[in-house]
């Protein structure tokens, strides 16, 4: 049975609905759009993140990633090249979000004017289920960040 706990961790979703667990998860303003900037704009680190322009606050950004890692959308781990910081890149159950984004993407380019890039739409466009297989199949052939060494739990030294 998949983890049913809800952002605060509780055991006690409001109800079992899928779309409900699905926004326990993942409903709020800022959560999609990390995943999207790890899924087509090649984002991995906290800094990234803030740079990707819709202002996100460091502290709502830390809480989403947590939230994100602790229920299996996201890893992060060590960066290989610099010790000190940390990568983060999607799981096969976050990789497996790739329809939903597409979804999304389509929906708000038939309904709104948007910023997307014209040939990234017309690709989801022309078949929006190969467009999310290949990249589902993309980012689980993406070489996983390798830590180097033992990666700490949030607020551990």
């Amino acid at each position: 049975m998949e983890d049913t706990s809800t952002p605060s961790g509780k055991n006690d979703p409001r109800s079992l609905c899928p779309v409900s667990l699905a926004l326990d998860l993942f409903g709020d303003a800022w959560s999609l759009l990390i995943v999207r900037d790890l899924m087509f704009r090649g984002a991995d680190s906290y800094k990234a993140f803030l740079a990707a322009g819709e202002g996100i606050a460091t502290n709502v950004l830390s809480d989403r990633l947590a939230r994100l890692e602790s229920h299996g959308i996201i890893e992060k781990h060590r960066d290989r090249r610099d010790g000190r910081r940390f990568v983060y890149r999607l799981t096969a159950k976050g990789a497996d979000l790739a329809p939903v984004i597409v979804s999304i993407v389509l929906w708000s380019a038939r309904h709104t004017q948007t910023d997307a890039p014209a040939e990234l739409v017309a690709a989801m466009r022309a078949d929006p289920a190969a467009f999310a297989e290949q990249t589902i199949a993309r980012l689980r052939q993406a070489e996983p960040a390798r830590p180097r060494g033992r990666t700490r739990k949030r607020g551990t030294v």
